[in-house]
């Protein structure tokens, strides 16, 4: 039995496979753009909820007495809310660093900005008395007592 395959059907044939290879990549990197428009999506989410607290916590400088809309006390000071502010951009930066977003440099920028203020700043006040009504994602909480905070406090006492 002898296979009688002429030229035109070793063409054809060449054909087929150069099609199915073709969309194969196609498919590949189809799949590749949606998952980057999927993390692009969720980012820009991310930052769409991110701006909408930051105006709520515009409205709470300019009218303090709001405060206890939701944390049930008489008002809060500029410094409580501006501490929330900062704390909540600090949660976006790890957010977009979870997401692969940020580079490796640009978010050891952030991270060193975040323990600088933890260090310098009364921020760290704020955060034991924020973190008790649980704000944040556990997650979150733990990346600043063990990145932040721990990593502070272990400066603070090889500088003494």
């Amino acid at each position: 039995m002898v296979l009688d395959i002429g030229i035109s059907d070793m063409l054809s044939i060449s054909q087929t496979i150069g099609i199915v290879g073709t969309l194969l990549i196609t498919l590949f990197f189809s799949r590749r753009e949606i998952k980057g428009l999927s993390v692009d999506i969720e980012t820009k989410v991310l930052s769409d909820l991110d701006e909408k607290v930051h105006r709520l916590e515009e409205h709470l400088l300019e009218r303090p007495e709001l405060g206890r809309v939701i944390n049930n006390v008489q008002s809060l000071s500029p410094d409580a809310i501006y501490s929330f502010d900062v704390l909540n951009v600090f949660s976006h930066a790890y957010d977009m660093h979870e997401r692969k977003i940020l580079n490796d440099n640009e978010w050891f920028g952030w991270l060193q900005w975040m323990r600088t203020c933890f260090r310098l700043g009364t921020i760290k006040e704020h955060w034991k008395r924020i973190q008790e009504s649980q704000w944040y994602d556990p997650v979150f909480e733990d990346f600043i007592n063990k990145q932040v905070i721990a990593y502070v406090e272990r400066e603070n006492r090889s500088k003494k």
